[in-house]
């Protein structure tokens, strides 16, 4: 357990052995059972306003985050994860075109499950997780989240459609995923999608792509080679893993916390209702469309 997660349960312990119960503070399981437990009832309400049923799982479960993550940053453990997150809503302002190039659900996935803080270099996903029975989140509902945790963007090339589900290929291991798309945009044979793919739950044979699809405009080829060179520029010390898995942490984390952020913002070319486009390698300055060049400083 992280040092991050063991604070909060420190947290817990502390309030319950004190005769005055702070709302703020503490989570108690108890106190807090009946509010967690509708959520497995938001599935029904989800469902029955017309959401694909897999879909659903994954709403549910990130709207249990979302009220576990409010809080929990009210604990000062929790401050460095405010300070980032405020920041870079500031910044970004992730509430989609016209205002912003970052959508809502690209940036609250950003917040709860890549964005590494502390010293142990967590997120706030990871503490739901080793919380999770402290907090009496159900386990099928804890192991959504768990998968939501180990989900990243990703980059996939349009293979077609079959029936009402768009094929993608990973560019990285060439894994073949049969995604539902919520946002309703079926694409074009070829293009890269840079995309948060959640995997099949038990009794599900598809994807679904959980993030607004944002379309690539480079080559493949310059995207793969990419990675290539600045996988090694990764911090942390070098371990033997396989170079695919290496890749995707380079696609989940990035360089630095507001790595992905950043080049969302300086390759955003345009928007329409389900889908926005994205121009230039991350690396290659000149290719980003809203990057500042020196000459033009």
């Amino acid at each position: 357990m992280g040092r991050i997660a063991q604070k909060i349960l420190q947290n817990f312990a502390k309030s319950r052995s004190t005769e005055v119960v702070d709302f703020g503070a503490h989570l108690a399981a108890k106190k807090r059972s009946d509010e967690y437990q509708s959520h497995l009832h938001s599935m029904e309400l989800l469902l029955q306003s017309g959401f694909d049923p897999l879909h659903a799982h994954y709403i549910a479960a990130q709207n249990l985050v979302s009220l576990l993550c409010e809080e929990l940053t009210m604990l000062s453990v929790l401050k460095p994860f405010v300070r980032i997150v405020s920041d870079a809503e500031n910044t970004y302002m992730p509430d989609g075109p016209p205002f912003s190039p970052l959508t809502r659900s690209y940036f609250t996935c950003w917040a709860f499950f890549d964005l590494l803080f502390g010293k142990d270099q967590e997120s706030i996903g990871g503490c739901i997780q080793e919380l999770g029975a402290d907090l009496a989140i159900d386990p099928q509902l804890l192991a959504i989240i768990e998968s939501m945790q180990v989900s990243h963007m990703g980059i996939y090339e349009h293979c077609g459609m079959v029936e009402s589900e768009v094929v993608l290929r990973d560019i990285i291991s060439d894994r073949t995923c049969y995604c539902y798309v919520p946002t309703g945009y079926a694409g074009k044979l070829g293009q890269l999608w840079y995309v948060r793919l959640m995997p099949p739950l038990p009794g599900y044979t598809y994807h679904v792509a959980f993030t607004t699809p944002y379309v690539l405009m480079s080559p493949k080829e310059d995207w793969l080679a990419f990675l290539h060179r600045t996988v090694p520029l990764l911090k942390g010390p070098p371990r033997p893993r396989p170079m695919a898995d290496v890749m995707r942490d380079l696609l989940k984390y990035g360089l630095g916390a507001d790595y992905w952020l950043e080049y969302i913002a300086l390759a955003y070319i345009g928007a329409q209702d389900n889908a926005l486009f994205l121009a230039g390698i991350p690396d290659v300055i000149e290719s980003l469309p809203n990057a500042v060049l020196e000459a033009d400083q």
